[in-house]
C-alpha cells in the first residue's frame, strides 16, 4: 500500500536517477558528497543496517571524533587524493572519486545471506578487489582474515536461518500452518504460493502454486511463524553480515545479529509446537477451525497488484499477462 511502501520507493527511486540524492539539491557541493552522513538518509534500518553497522565500528568512531578537524579529514580534496586519518563510507566504495559504487560493493545474497560458494570466481575477485581497499591501511592479510572471519559468522548463521526455516517448512506440509496459503489474500502475482517458497526449490502441492512458481517473501499478512523466519534471515542475519563487513563485532554478536537468530529460532520451534498441540487438541474435541476473515482480505492489501489480478482476471497471475519476458522490469 502507497503509505507503507512510501519509505521504500523515496529511497529506491532517486539513488539511481538524481545526482542531488548525494550531492544535495540545494548546495551541489562535492565536500557535502564526501561526508559518511550523507549515504545515511537511505542505508540505514533493520534490512540494510549499512550506516549504524559502520557508525559503530571503528572506523565510525574515528570519523565521529575527528569529522571537525582539516588536518585529519581534508573534505576539499578530491577523494583521488584522500589521505584520511579513517576510512569515510565514501572511500572505501567511490574509490578515487568512480561513481559505480557496485564496483566495491555486493548484494546480500551468495556473500552474505545465503548458502552459497564466496569463493566462486565472481566473489574471489570481487573480495581481491576488497583487499585491494582494506591495505591503503591494513596488511593484506590481515584485511583476508577479516573476510574469512565473516565468512564464518555468515556459515554459522546460514546453518540457524536453514533450521529456522526447515520449523516453518515441515508445518506447512503437516497442513498445520495458520492460515494456509489458500485461505490468504492473494499475493503480489495473484497467487495463493505459501510466503517462504522462494525460487523453484519448494515444489510440490503442499507449498501451493505450480513447480517453479516462488513466494512472495512477505513482511505482513503472514503467519507468525514466516514472519519470525523473514525476520531471522532480513534483519538478524543482515546485522551479522553487515557488522562482519564493517568491523561492527557488537552488531554481529549483541545488537540482535548472533544473539536475535538464536531467539528467533526458539521462537519458531514454540510457535511450531503450539500449532502441532491446538491441532491435536482441536481434532479430539471436533473443532473445524476457520481463518478469520482478515486474513483473505489481506488488511491494508487490497491496492495491491493481486487483488486487482483476481477481481478482473479470474484464473490468470501477474505472469501470465505479461506480454513477452523481461515486461515486468519496465512496467
Amino acid at each position: 500500500p502507497p503509505g507503507d511502501t512510501a519509505g521504500c520507493t523515496f529511497c529506491h527511486t532517486s539513488s539511481e536517477e538524481r545526482c542531488s540524492t548525494c550531492h544535495q539539491r540545494h548546495q551541489f557541493n562535492p565536500v557535502v558528497a564526501r561526508k559518511s552522513e550523507q549515504c545515511k538518509a537511505c542505508h540505514w534500518g533493520k534490512d540494510h543496517r549499512d550506516w549504524e553497522a559502520y557508525d559503530i565500528s571503528i572506523h565510525g568512531v574515528v570519523w565521529q571524533a575527528n569529522k571537525w578537524d582539516p588536518t585529519q579529514f581534508d573534505m576539499t580534496k578530491k577523494l583521488a587524493d584522500a589521505d584520511y586519518v579513517g576510512p569515510t563510507c565514501q572511500y572505501c566504495h567511490l574509490r578515487g572519486g568512480h561513481h559505480n559504487v557496485q564496483r566495491l560493493s555486493t548484494v546480500y545474497t551468495s556473500m552474505g545471506m545465503s548458502n552459497a560458494d564466496r569463493g566462486a570466481p565472481l566473489w574471489k575477485e570481487k573480495r581481491g578487489t576488497w583487499v585491494s581497499v582494506c591495505d591503503d591501511c591494513h596488511s593484506p592479510r590481515f584485511a583476508r582474515e577479516n573476510l574469512q572471519a565473516m565468512d564464518e559468522a555468515c556459515k554459522d548463521a546460514g546453518l540457524k536461518y536453514t533450521e529456522t526455516f526447515k520449523v516453518a517448512e515441515n508445518l506447512q506440509l503437516d497442513g498445520m500452518g495458520e492460515p494456509m496459503p489458500k485461505d490468504l489474500h492473494p499475493d503480489w502475482a495473484g497467487e495463493h504460493v505459501w510466503s517462504l517458497k522462494i525460487g523453484a526449490y519448494h515444489d510440490g502441492p503442499g507449498y501451493g502454486g505450480a513447480q517453479g512458481q516462488s513466494g512472495e517473501f512477505r513482511m505482513s499478512n503472514c503467519s507468525d511463524i514466516e514472519r519470525i523466519c523473514f525476520e531471522s534471515v532480513g534483519y538478524w542475519m543482515t546485522y551479522i553480515f553487515k557488522g562482519m563487513a564493517h568491523g561492527s563485532w557488537n552488531d554481529a554478536t549483541y545488537c540482535d545479529g548472533s544473539f536475535g537468530m538464536d531467539r528467533w529460532l526458539v521462537k519458531a520451534k514454540v510457535a511450531s509446537e503450539q500449532a502441532r498441540r491446538f491441532t491435536a487438541l482441536e481434532k479430539k474435541a471436533g473443532i473445524n477451525w476457520v481463518p478469520s476473515e482478515f486474513w483473505r482480505k489481506g488488511d491494508w492489501l487490497n491496492e495491491l497488484s493481486g487483488a486487482k489480478i483476481v477481481k478482473e482476471f479470474p484464473g490468470k497471475t501477474i505472469f501470465d499477462l505479461c506480454p513477452e519476458p523481461g515486461w515486468l522490469d519496465t512496467h
